[in-house]
């Protein structure tokens, strides 16, 4: 069962992956278990035992039964959880379809609700503008930069 895992090293057998994936995991109040695998940044998917990804080590590991076909989702949203009750398989198309986009932009600003699909819109117009604006300003500078390397102005 662990052969199927990708880029999981061989020379771990079920329960000495078990103990080393326990040994880098710490609880949390929302009831994760939190790893802490090989980058440094915390939040994200993290890696271990060998180049594996470990929510999916975890989940051969702790549940069993893995499909490399599918893909392991998180219930709880949380990438660097490995909590075996927080796993499940899934789809391809079912996981994108869970991904949702929060109301809020990452600067804050609220998004509006696109009336064709019903969802948030990707970009919130506030942060399109400001963009815009950025970009005219470029295209302006580069423009007059221009005329003075051509003698123009």
């Amino acid at each position: 069962m662990l052969s199927r895992v990708n880029g999981l090293s061989r020379h771990f057998t079920p329960d000495s992956l078990r103990e080393h994936l326990l040994a880098r995991a710490t609880r949390v109040d929302t009831g994760c278990l939190i790893v802490r695998g090989y980058g440094t940044r915390r939040g994200v998917h993290q890696k271990v035992a060998g180049r594996a990804w470990a929510h999916i080590a975890a989940y051969a590991v702790f549940v069993g039964d893995y499909d490399p076909d599918l893909e392991v989702d998180h219930v709880c949203g949380v990438a660097d959880c490995i909590e075996p009750t927080h796993l499940r398989q899934v789809t391809h198309a079912e996981n994108c379809r869970d991904r949702i986009r929060p109301p809020r932009c990452r600067n804050g600003h609220e998004r509006e609700v696109d009336p064709a699909t019903g969802t948030y819109r990707r970009v919130c117009r506030a942060c399109n503008r400001d963009a815009q604006r950025r970009w005219r300003e470029r295209r302006a500078a580069e423009a007059a930069g221009a005329r003075i390397a051509y003698g123009r102005e």
